[in-house]
């Protein structure tokens, strides 16, 4: 969601502009009466877009033209949470309008622009010193202890869904959009399946989940990439167990997730803390148990890997739009794989441990201390 547009307006497919101007002039207070708009770079999953009047932007989020996957492209979930959230300590972009199909044909919601960084690559986040990086790292911890603080029920969102239940759900529909988006047969998927249905252990409580958090659904500060001004793609929000949040954002630092952001993802980077380190920062943020997490980080490596399995599915499709998807599809077996790997460590290994080989041949700095200095197996100078 930066400001660095893919596309000119002229060349935007996904939206209709008299459409939306004839929306913006009833739904938005101050609008000027003509909008330009510019496909934003970054989106995956559902499409986002600059909008604006020649003096507001606002960021528009659509279904992609060819959604395989309901559930991960909701963005009225995604308009609904944000709206609870912004009067709470979790830094959202302020909700402006949506609608829910009448006027571009889809669903779509409409949010503030919020000026800042966005780090989406490897090569984005080495500009910054090492103490920056430790930094914004453990300022995500942060703020997703912060989201997990939140009661439901206080902030509007007590009926946001059934959190009971949410990890035999979670099992269960993640499968479920597997037979819906597979383009091959992996056995690995099967048997991680059938390993978290047999494995999963009592809930750890129900809290607000994001559903996909990791470093490039943020936008940072731009002068402190230690300050997140606004996290943002809530469409997978939900009421359940905290720790499966947590997974997803372990299980994204894993290289094989790389190819899903065309071959460069900053969540994947060498030079941020290690997991352990992220685990102890959210441990003391939380007071949480982590004795299971080996589990909710095998369920993440599911969700991700499914995901990444629905992306390459509508690139083949011919339905994706902007550059790097070629490569996705190269994700999906890795990433089962290693999900595998962590739920042996669920069955056996040590407990609220990452087994050995989780990050199978990725150097990881573990121990990287919360103020700012060099990881241990890194040079202070780098």
């Amino acid at each position: 969601m930066s400001a660095t547009a893919a596309e000119d307006a002229e060349g935007v497919e996904g939206v209709d502009l008299p459409a939306l101007e004839r929306f913006f002039a009833r739904q938005v207070p101050g609008f000027a009466g003509r909008l330009d708009a510019s496909l934003l770079a970054g989106g995956r999953s559902n499409l986002t877009y600059l909008l604006t009047d020649g003096t507001a932007r606002w960021v528009l989020r659509r279904p992609p033209l060819g959604g395989l996957t309901p559930s991960a492209h909701d963005v009225l979930r995604e308009y609904r949470v944000t709206a609870a959230l912004s009067a709470t300590g979790v830094p959202v972009p302020r909700a402006v309008a949506h609608d829910e199909g009448d006027v571009l044909g889809v669903p779509f919601a409409v949010v503030d622009y919020v000026p800042g960084l966005v780090i989406r690559t490897e090569e984005e986040l080495h500009t910054l010193p090492q103490a920056d990086i430790d930094r914004c790292a453990y300022a995500l911890i942060d703020v997703l202890a912060r989201l997990h603080a939140l009661d439901p029920e206080t902030i509007g969102l007590g009926a946001f869904g059934r959190p009971q239940g949410y990890l035999g759900r979670q099992i269960r529909r993640w499968n479920d959009q597997w037979q819906r988006v597979g383009t091959r047969e992996l056995p690995d998927i099967d048997a991680l399946h059938a390993g978290l249905a047999a494995a999963a252990p009592a809930e750890s409580g129900a809290s607000v989940l994001h559903g996909d958090f990791r470093i490039d659904n943020v936008i940072l500060a731009a002068d402190d990439p230690g300050d997140v001004r606004a996290v943002v793609d809530w469409e997978m929000a939900a009421l359940g167990d905290p720790l499966a949040d947590l997974g997803v954002h372990i299980a994204y630092a894993d290289p094989a997730f790389a190819p899903v952001l065309a071959g460069s993802a900053a969540s994947t980077s060498p030079r941020l803390p290690g997991t352990d380190a992220l685990l102890d920062c959210y441990a003391t943020a939380t007071g949480r148990d982590l004795g299971d997490f080996s589990f909710y980080l095998a369920l993440g490596y599911f969700k991700v890997a499914v995901i990444a399995e629905g992306i390459h599915a509508r690139y083949l499709q011919g339905v994706t739009r902007g550059e790097g998807f070629e490569h996705v599809g190269e994700a999906t077996a890795p990433l089962a794989a290693a999900g595998l790997r962590a739920l042996r460590g669920a069955r056996g290994g040590a407990p609220g441990s990452v087994p050995n080989g989780a990050f199978e041949g990725a150097p990881r700095f573990e121990g990287a201390p919360r103020n700012g200095g060099a990881p241990r197996n890194e040079p202070a100078s780098q």
